[in-house]
Order: C-alpha cells, then structure tokens, then sequence
C-alpha cells in the first residue's frame, strides 16, 4: 500500500512512494529482505528526511529481483538484467539476454530432473530389497522356531 503522505517527516511524500515497512508488506518479504538487496545496489531508494522512499520504479525492481531469486537466477544475472533495462530503451538487449538465460536455466532444470527421477527409481529399488531382505529374515525366523 503506497504511503498517503499524512505522516509528519512524510508530508512530502505522494502516493507514488512506499517506505520500506509498506514495500515488504507489499510484496510479502521482510524489510531486512529490502535493505539487503538496496546493499547489493540492486535498488536505490530515496531519501525524505532519515527515511528511505522506494518508488513504483523500486517496487517493480524488487519484483523482478523476487521473480529471479524464485527462478534460481543468481544476483550478478538479475544485476546485469536489470541493467540492461536502463541501457536500451526498447528493452531488446533485455528480452535477448533473457531468453538466452531462461534457455540455461530450463536446460539445467531438466537435467536436474533426470537425475531426481533416476535416483527416485534407485531408492525405490533399495527400499524393495531391504523390505525384501526383512521379510525374508521373519520368514526364516518363524520357520526356525
């Protein structure tokens, strides 16, 4: 929810604006999840007095940043993403630049399922001996006794 600019310090404040207490809540993170990526210099909020304003600007960033970090981008790739959009106006280097990783990523992701469904397959078969192995011991048992 963007600031309504009724706070005393705040007065200048427009509903354009968000302090990082409304951005985090905004966007379902912590304040400290906020400043963090404002360390990294992937945002860079204003300031109004001792307090920080993030603008729509900031919050579509950290949306992006949010969706990347979920997709298992790394930062310095979101970083060089972001970037781009700043360099090229018709965002055509971004969507390539893009393209290109998510064509990375996806190859990755499939190669990791391929091996998540073999090892599945080969625990299932562990399970199946060891299941095995003791319901022959009780059967050698109770045959035994």
């Amino acid at each position: 929810m963007a600031s309504t600019g009724k706070r005393g310090s705040a007065a200048a404040l427009t509903d354009t604006f968000f302090t990082v207490t409304e951005l985090a809540r905004d966007l379902a993170v912590t304040p400290r999840t906020i400043r963090f990526y404002e360390d990294k210099g992937l945002i860079a909020p204003r300031r109004a007095g001792t307090m920080r304003v993030y603008t729509k600007r900031d919050r579509a960033r950290m949306s992006i940043i949010l969706r990347g970090k979920r997709l298992g981008f790394s930062l310095r790739e979101i970083k060089d993403y972001l970037d781009l959009y700043d360099m090229d106006p018709t965002q055509s280097e971004q969507i390539k630049m893009l393209l290109k990783k998510v064509h990375v990523r996806l190859e990755m992701l499939e190669d990791q399922r391929l091996a998540l469904e073999e090892t599945i397959v080969e625990l299932k078969d562990i399970e199946e001996q060891a299941l095995s192995a003791l319901s022959q011991e009780a059967a050698e048992k109770k045959a035994a006794g």
